[in-house]
């Protein structure tokens, strides 16, 4: 099972989408704490998302309660728009952390010094970056591609 951790999520809607990427590909989603929006019931049906209940979902009052937590800190892929390596050198195996910033700004300076594996998605130079729920959904296929060949 894959880890998505997505720190201080902005955008529920976007949120909601991961959320149900990570019951389709059953994947556990770990979410950082602030958030931009609020996760309760009234929002959850008012976006339909009612898979909710599905979602394997932990959260966590900060970074440092999360990586706390984390067993081998080899496992933890961050994304970043300014790694030189891309997520398609990247070997992926069960249990690794996929962990994705917040819209706005992405992965800050602290949270990208804690861990050294840090990867990009190729983009054209037109766009200065992706949808996160998008970005999420690239790295999961490959993740769960390269998984699913491994066994």
């Amino acid at each position: 099972m894959l880890n998505i951790v997505l720190v201080e999520p902005e955008i529920p809607n976007n949120t909601g989408n991961i959320g149900r990427l990570c019951v389709g590909t059953e994947s556990r989603l770990h979410l950082i704490h602030p958030f931009g929006f609020v996760i309760n019931d009234k929002n959850l049906k008012r976006s339909g998302l009612d898979y909710w209940v599905h979602l394997d979902v932990t959260e966590y009052q900060n970074v440092a309660e999360w990586v706390r937590q984390i067993p081998d800190h080899s496992r933890v892929f961050l994304m970043s728009s300014h790694a030189s390596k891309s997520y398609l050198e990247a070997e992926f195996q069960e249990g690794d952390w996929l962990v994705f910033g917040k819209e706005s700004v992405g992965l800050s300076p602290e949270v990208l010094a804690l861990f050294e594996n840090h990867l990009t998605i190729p983009m054209s130079p037109l766009i200065r970056s992706f949808n996160i729920a998008n970005s999420v959904a690239f790295v999961v296929g490959e993740a769960k591609r390269q998984i699913g060949l491994n066994r």
